[in-house]
């Protein structure tokens, strides 16, 4: 398990493969909520996460790659919704409080 501080995270990314459109709505999603918490919010391909990405959110079939690309230390973030997902909701809820979740 990895520990997420939610108020050490400054740049969260959202990693994607497929080129639909889904998860640059999940990243326009995340930058309104996380809109006050100094955290900027990317999207990128999931093999080119970004080496400064505090945190990276990604479908559960791209997770492994997603860590590959991010490096060691990196927390990724799998989810199956795009929008709701539980694991995604308490990485944001984490950032927003300023507090530490396990994933």
């Amino acid at each position: 398990m990895v520990t997420i501080d939610g108020a050490n995270v400054k740049k969260l990314i959202v990693a994607c493969d497929a080129g639909m459109g889904s998860s640059i709505m999940l990243a326009t999603t995340l930058k309104k909520q996380l809109k006050n918490s100094g955290v900027t919010v990317e999207h990128s391909a999931v093999h080119e996460i970004p080496a400064d990405a505090d945190v990276v959110v990604t479908q559960n079939n791209l997770a492994a790659r997603a860590r590959e690309a991010a490096g060691e230390g990196t927390p990724v973030i799998p989810f199956q919704l795009f929008m709701g997902d539980p694991a995604v909701a308490r990485v944001v809820e984490a950032i927003q409080n300023g507090t530490s979740i396990e994933v």
